[in-house]
């Protein structure tokens, strides 16, 4: 037996609280109190003036798919369950201080595997996986899609190798020999990019999802690609690429271009390009580039000078703006302090050197 009266009927006080939110209707309130599991802290608090006055703590255990549910209005619901019992006694010398509802513990499992999306310090990927996943020294993009659309993505993956990037598609890279659930998670153990190509039922897999969840907890650039579905659950904190198939190639690099990593790549797609028409498309990256260190500044001038393809490229060059833009000179000017001029051969060097005309050079005007 408790000294105060409180204690010793709090469960008829909850019974009757139950019967009252019944009466009113208020049926969240009714369930959390129906389902919890009720003790009490004797007072928790004390007033010595007047004959004193204690506090009490109710604490109320709900299971957890009720807590949960509840948990942006708890303070609410407390309060109210809090203002409601102290209608319900008459008592003068003790009050309920406050109520605390919290979730019952259970056995919780092994959840963090159960997940899919647990990351450990001891899944490395080999470099034979490696090589056998994605083309070497380049950027790596994770294309995550649903088997419906997986000629459109073969394409787009096709298409983002032209920019010096590599890509997984899960129905097309997997090695026939392999099981292929361990070679999706060496692909998203050793990728560099996640693209979610968000056609109408990308989330109808749950392999999609997964593969999401995945992304977001290794914390590499994420791409909502809208093709369809606008971003939903984790991925609606991400700003959608909005855009259709022909476009998505140029403007998931622009977006991903700034990553050292991805620029690198596209100086050896620079590197190996083979004609005007190509250099310009891969001018369009140059207005998305926000800086540059002296030293990509410097790699991206030798293969601009080495590359004759891509020096006389309108959009290197510079010389059809309204079409192509001011070329790369222009934006060089955006990323250094530095000076930079051209030569009599279309070349970048820096202010005040100068460079003579081989025999050989061709200046197409």
């Amino acid at each position: 037996m408790s000294k105060y009266s409180i204690p010793d009927r709090i469960e008829a006080y909850v019974s009757a609280l139950s019967k009252m939110y019944e009466r009113a209707q208020e049926r969240e309130l009714q369930t959390v109190v129906v389902n919890s599991t009720v003790s009490i802290l004797e007072e928790y608090s004390y007033d010595g003036w007047n004959g004193g006055i204690a506090g009490h703590v109710v604490n109320l255990i709900i299971p957890e798919f009720l807590f949960l549910s509840i948990t942006e209005n708890k303070d609410s619901i407390q309060n109210r369950i809090c203002e409601d019992l102290n209608k319900l006694h008459n008592f003068d010398n003790e009050y309920i201080e406050y109520i605390k509802i919290d979730m019952e513990i259970t056995e919780v499992g092994h959840w963090r595997e159960e997940s899919g999306l647990l990351i450990t310090s001891k899944k490395t990927v080999t470099p034979t996986q490696q090589s056998r996943i994605w083309l070497k020294d380049k950027y790596r993009i994770f294309l995550s899609h649903k088997t419906e659309v997986k000629k459109e993505v073969a394409k787009l993956k096709e298409d983002l190798q032209f920019f010096g990037f590599t890509s997984f598609v899960a129905h097309q890279d997997i090695h026939p020999t392999k099981a292929w659930q361990d070679e999706i998670e060496n692909a998203l153990h050793s990728m560099d990019a996640f693209v979610a190509v968000l056609t109408d039922d990308f989330h109808d897999s749950n392999w999609t999802d997964q593969e999401v969840g995945f992304a977001l907890a290794r914390n590499v650039p994420v791409i909502a690609l809208k093709l369809g579905r606008d971003p939903y659950g984790f991925l609606g904190k991400f700003q959608a690429l909005s855009t259709d198939w022909s476009r998505a190639p140029i403007e998931i690099v622009k977006l991903l271009i700034n990553e050292d990593r991805a620029f690198s790549s596209y100086l050896n797609a620079l590197s190996d390009c083979q004609s005007w028409p190509d250099g310009n498309l891969l001018a369009e990256v140059l207005p998305a580039i926000q800086t540059l260190s002296e030293k990509q500044i410097d790699q991206l001038v030798e293969v601009y000078n080495r590359n004759s393809e891509v020096r006389f490229s309108f959009g290197f060059r510079g010389n059809r703006p309204p079409a192509y833009g001011y070329g790369l000179l222009s934006h060089l000017h955006r990323w250094s302090d530095r000076e930079f001029e051209k030569d009599v051969g279309e070349e970048i060097v820096l202010k005040g050197k100068t460079r003579s005309i081989d025999d050989d050079d061709e200046l197409p005007f």
